[in-house]
């Protein structure tokens, strides 16, 4: 499958990922439909941009009426495992039965687009410590948001047995970049140590628990997976997205703080720990690897690097904001 001269509809393009992802897709020669709640902050190579909540059927048959695309990608979603324990019902219909609702709309409207749904690691849950897990290892969701994720991995797969739909499924494991909202890990603590540098707080980051293992990409890697999977992932397959190597949050941070241009200490707050955790985790990229050929190229230290120099340019640029507001009395 091409996407050269193909028309793509992206849910969630203005998130974290999709801004990526929809520069990767323009790269392909593809045009480049957005949808989600709020339009893209910045400029964005889209030919359309259309609001609509995945809670609205009859709102999302309409948008693919319009757009009749060839490639569907469902990222939008409700994302933090952490707020999925305030609003859990919210959690469940944003990414289950919003799911099942953009499958519908596909299966009315364009039966024939290939559809890429995004899953997450965390349906796996814990496993054991120095193992990689594979794509056929069961569920065993910890979280409100990772059983909303696990319904929506099944959701796809019942959509393509059952309607004959050209599914393909994630699971993909934690990554970061630019871009990434400081609800996350690794932006937040950038954020911080921003904040501590430009003399705004503190010297002291606090972080959550940090006695746990993840798999992280970088989000560019991330987005060329999600094109490879577009071209060359097989129907009604599913495909761990990840490195395949494990890295402890306690060295993420060390590795944040040693790019510190002032001294930092590191402060455990309570408020930050989840209700519910998974200690290790830790994915097998063998399959896409060998069906598509992508793997994760882009190394840990360079996500860092640019994640920080991010947030210390915004620190620099509220700095400069701030006269101009209080000139203007905002």
């Amino acid at each position: 499958m091409t996407l050269k001269g193909a028309t793509a509809l992206v849910t969630g393009a203005a998130g974290f990922v999709g801004p990526h992802l929809a520069r990767a897709l323009a790269g392909c020669g593809a045009r480049v439909h957005g949808l989600g709640n709020d339009p893209p902050r910045g400029e964005l190579p889209l030919e359309g941009w259309h609001a609509a909540d995945l809670r609205d059927p009859e709102a999302l048959s309409s948008i693919l009426t319009a757009v009749r695309p060839d490639f569907v990608v469902h990222l939008a979603g409700q994302s933090s495992a952490a707020r999925s324990f305030e609003r859990p019902i919210e959690t469940f219909e944003i990414n289950a039965l919003g799911t099942w609702n953009l499958l519908e709309a596909v299966r009315r409207v364009a039966p024939r687009a290939r559809t890429l749904v995004i899953g997450t690691s965390e349906v796996y849950g814990p496993q054991p410590e120095g193992s990689r897990v594979s794509e056929a290892a069961p569920f065993r969701p910890v979280s409100p948001y990772a059983l909303s994720k696990a319904a929506a991995d099944a959701f796809a797969e019942l959509a393509g047995e059952r309607h004959g739909l050209d599914v393909v499924r994630t699971r993909s494991f934690g990554h970061s970049g630019p871009g990434q909202g400081p609800r996350f890990s690794v932006p937040s603590w950038a954020q911080q140590v921003a904040a501590i540098e430009a003399g705004d707080a503190e010297p002291v980051i606090r972080v959550g628990n940090l006695e746990v293992t993840r798999d992280l990409s970088d989000v560019r890697d991330v987005a060329r997976a999600y094109v490879a999977l577009l071209e060359r992932g097989r129907s009604g397959e599913t495909y761990n997205v990840c490195r395949g190597a494990g890295v402890k949050l306690a060295e993420v941070v060390k590795m944040l703080v040693g790019r510190a241009r002032v001294r930092v200490g590191i402060e455990v707050d309570p408020g930050r720990v989840r209700a519910a955790d998974v200690v290790y985790l830790v994915g097998d990229p063998s399959k896409i690897e060998r069906e598509t050929g992508w793997r994760a190229e882009i190394e840990l230290e360079r996500t860092l690097d640019e994640v920080l120099e991010e947030w210390r340019v915004k620190r620099v640029e509220r700095r400069l904001d701030a006269p101009q507001q209080k000139a203007e009395g905002v």
